[in-house]
C-alpha cells in the first residue's frame, strides 16, 4: 500500500475571507479561494491566507451546533468543556469509555487520535511561498515579518499538540510531494523535536510586532510568549517526572524559558485578573464580545463570534446538560475534585490522620449534610459547582429569572444513564454556565466568548516553573498563588493563613497520601500546593488531562469515581414525591439509578464492563497516544507504533 495524496493535500489552497481589521474576526467562516499558481501576491493575499489557519487551530466552543470532537478526547463539543470528561475532575453520564476502562482499539485512522498532517502542510506551503509579495512591499521583507511570526506560531502550536500525545514525531520542514522520501522517514526524537520547536517558538516571538500587541487583534508577540510558557512547561516537567527518559538533567532550560516567558507577559503590563463584581472568577467565563469591549484584561487569546455570520450552541447544551445528540458532553464533577478546594482559612479538608481516622479541620461540614461539603470553602468551588439554592438551581430559562420565589429550588438528577440534565455525581458545573435566555434561543448563533490563553494560566505556569527549578520565592507567591486567591474571595484580613506563604505550607495528610502512593517521585508541600491551586482554577478549561501526563500523574485517574454521599436525608428528597415549586427533585432511586459505595458514596460507571466500583484502569503506556494503523501499513513506512498499543 502507497500514501495517497489526500494526506498532503491537495493543488487548491481553502482560505478564509475574515473580518482581519477588526478584533472579532476570528468568528467567520472561509468564504474564498485562492489557486496555488498565482497566490501569496499581497499583503491582502498572506491575510486570507492565514485566516484560514485560526480557525483549524483555535478551535474554541467549535461553531455551529458543536458537535466536532477534539481528538483523542471522549466527548464532542468546546474543548474547554469537554476536555476534563476523560480526567479525575468530570464524569460522563452513561458507561465510561474505552480508553478508560483499556479496551480502547488502535484506531486505523489518524483523525481518532490527532496524527493528522493536512493544517501543517497548509503553514509550509505559506512559509515556502510568503516571499512571492516582495515586490509589493518594494522588497522590504521586515514588513512580512508578522504574516511569517503567525505562520510559525500554529506551526508550533500543531507540533506542541504532536508532542503531549506522541512523545516522538517526524518533523517536518516543508510541503513536500507525492514522491517525497520524507513521507515515510522514521520519528524524530523527542529531544530534536522539542528542540525545533522552542527554536520555531522564538522565531514567531521575534518575528511578530512588539509585546504592546497588534491592534486588529490578530496573533501578537504575547501569545506567541504564552504558548511558548506552555510548550516549555510541558517539556520541562516532563523530562523532570519521566525518569525512564533520563533527560531530567536536560529540563532546565526549558523550565527557564518558561519563567522567561511568563515574565516578559506579565512585565508587559497589558494583562491583569478580571476582578470586577460578585463572584469575578464565575463571571470571566460568561462574556459575549471581544474581551476589549468586556473590559476583560484577563484574556490574552480568545475566539469570539458574532452571532451571524458565525456562532456556536455550547451554552445551550451547557445549560440543558444534555448530550443525546452528538455526544456532547452530560455529567458533573467528581468528590475527587471537591476534595481538593481548600477551606476558607487556607487548610484543607483534613488536617491529620490517615485514610479512615482523618482529623476534620473545624470550617469543613462533612458529606452527611445537603451539600454542606460546597459551604465554607474556596470561593472558586461555588463558582465552579452549582450549590442547590442557587445559580442553575433556581433559574428558569422560559422567564429568564434566577430567584428562588419565582422558580423554587430544582435539584440536580443523579441517574447514570439518562442524559437530559443529569449530573450523575449530584455536583453540576456552573463554570461557563451563563444564565442566558438570549443566549440559550440563539441555538448555533450563540456569541459567549471562548478564552483559550488566559493571564491567571501565566501566573500559574511562573510559580510551577520557579518551584521544579528551586527559585520559587515569596514575592513570586504573592503575585500568582496568593493573587488568584484573592481575586476569587479568599480574605487575607479574617484568616491570614489562606495566604500562602513558603515558610508555612499547610500540612494536607489526604493529598500527601495520594501522591505518596500514585507517584514515583516526592512532591513537596509547596509544589503539592501549586499544583492543588492549578486543578481547581483550570477546571472546565482542558488542562488536567495534560497535566497528569507531564507530572507522570495517570494513576490518580484510578482513584475511584464518586459523586456526592446519597444520605437517607437525600433519598428521601428524591423519592419523587417532590415534583413542583418550591422543591423540585426528580425520582432516583438507589439501586436502580443511582449506585453507592460502602460509605454511601455515589458510584460513577456502575455498570460498565470490566470497571469494578467505579474505578478506571490505567496502564503507563499510556502516556502516549497510538499512531494509527494505516499509517503503520503504508509501503515503505519506516514509523513505529509506541509501545503497548496494537501495530507495536
Amino acid at each position: 500500500m502507497k500514501r495517497t495524496f489526500k494526506y498532503i493535500l491537495s493543488g487548491v489552497v481553502a482560505v478564509s475571507l475574515l473580518q482581519s481589521c477588526k478584533k472579532d474576526f476570528l468568528n467567520l467562516n472561509p468564504e474564498t479561494e485562492l489557486s496555488v499558481g498565482n497566490s501569496l501576491q499581497s499583503e491582502t493575499e498572506l491575510t486570507l491566507y492565514l485566516n484560514n489557519l485560526y480557525g483549524r487551530y483555535i478551535k474554541g466552543h467549535f461553531d455551529g451546533w458543536g458537535d466536532a470532537r477534539m481528538s483523542p478526547s471522549i466527548t464532542g463539543g468546546s474543548h474547554l468543556l469537554a476536555g476534563d470528561f476523560m480526567t479525575d475532575n468530570m464524569v460522563k453520564y452513561g458507561n465510561i469509555h474505552s480508553i478508560q476502562d483499556q479496551t480502547y482499539k488502535t484506531p486505523t485512522n489518524g483523525t481518532d487520535v490527532g496524527w493528522v498532517w493536512e493544517d501543517l502542510r497548509s503553514v509550509h506551503y505559506f512559509l515556502e511561498n510568503y516571499k512571492n509579495a516582495l515586490p509589493s512591499v518594494n522588497n522590504d521583507s521586515k514588513k512580512l515579518d508578522k504574516y511569517v511570526g503567525e505562520a510559525l506560531f500554529f506551526k508550533s502550536w500543531d507540533y506542541y499538540r504532536k508532542l503531549t500525545l506522541f512523545g516522538d514525531v517526524p518533523w517536518y520542514t516543508s510541503t513536500m510531494n507525492i514522491d517525497s522520501e520524507d513521507l515515510y522517514k522514521a520519528r524524530d526524537k523527542r529531544t530534536l523535536v522539542a528542540d525545533s520547536l522552542l527554536y520555531t517558538i522564538n522565531q514567531s516571538i521575534n518575528k511578530l510586532e512588539g509585546v504592546s500587541g497588534r491592534a486588529d487583534g490578530r496573533i501578537n508577540q504575547n501569545m506567541a510568549l504564552f504558548l511558548k510558557a506552555r510548550i516549555a512547561l510541558f517539556e520541562g516537567s516532563f523530562r523532570t517526572y519521566h525518569s525512564e527518559l533520563q533527560l531530567k538533567s536536560t529540563a532546565a532550560p526549558f523550565l527557564e524559558a518558561c519563567v522567561d516567558a511568563c515574565e516578559k507577559i506579565i512585565s508587559s503590563g497589558k494583562y491583569q485578573l478580571y476582578s470586577s463584581g460578585t463572584n469575578p472568577y464565575w463571571k470571566l467565563f460568561t462574556f459575549k464580545n471581544n474581551p476589549e469591549a468586556d473590559q476583560n484584561k484577563e484574556a490574552i487569546l480568545a475566539r469570539v463570534y458574532d452571532g451571524v455570520k458565525v456562532g456556536h450552541a455550547t451554552q445551550r447544551y451547557w445549560q440543558q446538560n444534555n448530550s443525546i445528540s452528538g455526544a456532547r458532553p452530560a455529567g458533573g464533577a467528581t468528590r475527587s475534585l471537591v476534595d481538593e478546594y481548600l477551606c476558607i482559612d487556607g487548610r484543607p479538608i483534613y488536617l491529620s490522620g490517615s485514610e479512615g481516622s482523618y482529623t476534620a479541620n473545624p470550617l469543613f461540614k462533612g458529606y452527611d449534610g445537603m451539600w454542606t461539603e460546597l459551604e465554607n470553602r474556596d470561593p472558586r468551588l461555588k463558582q465552579t459547582i452549582n450549590f442547590p439554592g442557587e445559580n442553575r438551581s433556581i433559574y428558569n430559562v422560559n422567564n429568564d429569572l434566577t430567584s428562588a420565589a419565582e422558580n423554587g429550588i430544582t435539584y440536580p438528577r443523579l441517574s447514570y444513564n439518562v442524559a437530559d440534565r443529569t449530573t450523575v455525581t449530584g455536583y453540576m458545573a456552573i463554570k461557563h454556565w451563563m444564565g442566558d435566555k438570549k443566549e440559550h434561543d440563539a441555538t448555533t448563533s450563540g456569541q459567549q466568548t471562548a478564552i483559550e490563553f488566559r493571564y491567571g494560566e501565566v501566573l500559574l505556569m511562573l510559580a510551577e516553573a520557579k518551584a521544579i527549578l528551586g527559585t520559587l520565592t515569596q514575592n513570586d507567591l504573592d503575585r500568582t498563588i496568593n493573587a488568584l486567591r484573592q481575586r476569587a474571595g479568599f480574605d487575607f484580613a479574617a484568616y491570614p493563613n489562606s495566604r500562602l506563604q513558603l515558610a508555612n505550607v499547610p500540612k494536607d495528610p489526604r493529598m500527601d497520601a495520594l501522591n505518596a502512593q500514585f507517584l514515583d517521585y516526592e512532591v513537596t508541600p509547596i509544589l503539592r500546593e501549586i499544583r492543588r491551586e492549578r486543578r481547581v482554577e483550570m477546571v472546565l478549561e482542558d488542562r488536567r488531562y495534560e497535566d497528569l501526563m507531564r507530572w507522570k500523574a495517570g494513576k490518580f485517574l484510578t482513584v475511584p469515581y464518586r459523586g456526592m454521599k446519597f444520605t437517607a436525608e437525600k433519598q428521601k428528597l428524591y423519592d419523587g414525591t417532590k415534583l413542583q415549586k418550591p422543591i423540585i427533585a426528580l425520582k432516583e432511586q438507589l439501586d436502580k439509578d443511582v449506585f453507592v459505595d460502602a460509605q454511601g458514596f455515589i458510584i460513577a460507571y456502575p455498570r460498565s464492563p470490566n470497571i469494578v466500583q467505579g474505578k478506571a484502569l490505567w496502564s503507563d503506556y499510556r502516556y502516549y497516544w497510538p499512531l494509527p494503523l494505516f499509517e503503520l501499513s503504508l509501503e515503505g513506512t519506516q514509523l513505529k507504533q509506541n509501545p503497548g498499543w496494537l501495530g507495536e
